[in-house]
């Protein structure tokens, strides 16, 4: 029986760096089996530590019961324990002394601890939940059993239960964290809470038949036996009668009350003690660049101005008058271009579209991942306050990728000219391509299960763009969709810099948003919202994809004719996820040996 506390000990125990102890004779190890030890330990303490996020990102069966606190106290500190160690095992094996492939993998441990090491000076822990995320609402999602929670067997049930009956703690922990956060000036903005307040009632909702927590229940495959089924029934019932009820009517009451009156009327990161110094740590985790804030914003400044010249083009080519607000405006209410009736519905011709690149990728990749991508509607109470999003396969096989498409507006107002960008953005040859790939590659499991927001959501950006080279943005309303698309990350470059940076207000980020996207108030309001909550996420998109675009020309422009794309995309992929100075140096090498196949 795999407990958490027994995972831990026989994961952290013993010599970090492979060197022997005083009473033990052993050969020394190499450098290379050294280091191999040191980055294989570190992964699977990291998941122990973590093992919701190891089951999820795996599929390990051992974790799949198991929940850890991870914002209390002890767990953080045991969290920083294992990166200084991990950074101290580093520091006893010089990059010279290993093999090539292994020098680039310590490199890239290195970076990852070393950014650890230094987050741990900002407190996040002391803003745990908001609506847009937080444990609470990841468990009552993971009920639709297509969420990383396996939920097929008796015993799958009976650990996602288990998980269930950690949440109070979870709750309490929380609770005893924005106590704090109030206390030192730490907390979320208030319009966040006030924003919220509809999400945290729904996950507090008393009537267990109607709570999103019972959702696992309704989903019980008819395999599973009457004796099981009402066992199940059951167990579930009475834990949320005696313990979730409580919790969460709690949870909402308190950051409804409390926590609400004392929240800060500030909508920036910037304006919490040290906040400049924690953004630009963000910036940098999520760019994986040097580059400033003021950067940034110049830069998204100048990407607005540039994607509006070329919505123009397409204005003057549908013959529409007046400005490109105009025209944004004029598109988002034309009927024609909302078509659908519901999310199954949207999701099914996603579905067709999907079908139709099978025989265009080829051309474009030379290896492709061999797991399958689905496409369906997003669970209800995710639409609340998300956007369509990837889940990534298992590894095992036992999960396909899927593609979950929704929004908080009604299916009548989805437009269909972001069919063909978001497609390509979240499932082939976006994310999809690039999670399930690194994942086949024989890498160190650090590795194969990495995630960078440059790298992944900026090669997702990028490979918007490959509609072109499939002959998909021939249709002015599809180009108009990923023009679209990309102004929306372009003008986040501004958005986030400018609440975060630059003292930009809610009001003021939002008035950005409508002047510039033709965003209609409730839209500007969701995603200002949003990029308050989660600080320098939304950066990665454009900076990552602008690199990536800056590195092929730059290989196109150098090779010529021995350049192609296929043999530049597999190189791209060939790494996994890697900081951007990384891949330009992978672009430069490959290069240097004149291209090819990587």
């Amino acid at each position: 029986m795999h407990t958490r506390r027994h995972l831990l000990a026989c994961l952290l125990s013993g010599p970090w760096a492979g060197v022997a102890t005083a009473r033990t004779v052993r050969p020394a190890p190499s450098a290379d089996a050294a280091f191999d030890t040191l980055a294989e330990r570190c992964f699977n303490a990291r998941m122990a530590l973590d093992p919701l996020t190891a089951s999820v990102t795996t599929a390990d069966p051992r974790y799949e019961g198991l929940l850890a606190i991870t914002i209390a106290p002890e767990h953080l500190a045991r969290v920083r324990r294992l990166n200084e160690q991990v950074a101290r095992g580093l520091r006893t094996l010089p990059p010279e002394s290993l093999d090539p492939a292994r020098r680039l993998s310590h490199e890239l441990l290195q970076w990852d601890v070393d950014m650890a090491l230094k987050g741990d000076a900002f407190p996040d822990h002391l803003i745990p939940m908001n609506h847009f995320g937080g444990l609470p609402l990841q468990l009552a999602t993971m009920g639709s059993g297509d969420q990383g929670q396996p939920l097929k067997t008796p015993q799958d049930f009976d650990h996602y239960l288990a998980r269930l009956a950690r949440l109070p703690a979870y709750n309490r922990q929380a609770i005893a964290n924005m106590r704090q956060g109030m206390r030192r000036g730490v907390t979320v903005p208030r319009v966040l809470i006030e924003s919220g307040r509809d999400t945290f009632a729904r996950l507090a909702e008393p009537d267990f038949d109607k709570s999103p927590f019972s959702a696992a229940l309704k989903a019980m495959p008819t395999e599973i036996g009457a004796a099981q089924r009402n066992r199940i029934a059951r167990a579930y019932q009475r834990l949320f009668e005696r313990d979730l009820r409580p919790s969460l009517a709690g949870l909402a009451d308190f950051t409804n009350g409390a926590y609400a009156r004392a929240c800060r009327s500030s909508d920036g990161l910037g304006a919490l003690p040290d906040g400049a110094a924690w953004y630009q740590h963000l910036v940098r985790w999520h760019t994986t660049t040097e580059m400033s804030a003021d950067e940034i914003h110049a830069l998204g400044l100048a990407e607005v101005q540039r994607i509006h010249g070329e919505m123009a083009q397409v204005q003057q080519r549908l013959g529409v008058a007046g400005s490109v607000l105009d025209f944004l405006r004029w598109h988002e209410q034309e009927p024609r271009f909302h078509p659908y009736t519901s999310w199954d519905e949207i999701a099914r011709t996603h579905a067709d579209l999907d079908a139709r690149l099978t025989p265009l990728l080829p051309r474009l990749f030379g290896r492709q991942p061999r797991q399958v991508l689905e496409v369906r509607a997003m669970p209800e109470l995710q639409r609340a306050s998300a956007s369509s999003y990837y889940n990534p396969a298992a590894p095992d096989g036992s999960r396909p990728g899927i593609f979950f498409v929704g929004s908080p507006e009604p299916p009548q107002r989805y437009s269909s000219s972001y069919l063909t960008s978001l497609l390509l953005h979240e499932g082939r040859p976006g994310h999809h391509f690039q999670i399930s790939i690194q994942q086949e590659l024989k890498l160190p499991s650090f590795r194969r299960f990495g995630w960078s927001t440059a790298f992944g959501e900026g090669w997702a950006l990028y490979a918007e763009t490959l509609g072109h080279e499939m002959g998909l943005y021939e249709d002015p309303n599809q180009w108009l969709g990923h023009l679209k698309m990309e102004l929306t990350r372009a003008v986040r470059l501004v958005t986030d810099t400018g609440l975060h940076a630059r003292g930009w207000t809610h009001a003021q980020t939002i008035r950005y948003m409508m002047d510039n996207q033709g965003e209609s108030q409730a839209e500007a309001r969701l995603a200002t919202e949003r990029y308050m909550a989660w600080p320098g996420q939304a950066l990665g998109y454009k900076i990552g994809a602008l690199r990536i675009q800056q590195l092929r020309r730059q290989a196109q422009a150098a090779l010529g004719e021995r350049f192609t794309l296929a043999d530049f995309h597999d190189l791209v992929l060939s790494q996994g996820t890697v900081p951007l100075q990384v891949l330009q140096g992978m672009v430069q090498a490959w290069i240097g040996q004149g291209g090819g196949r990587p």
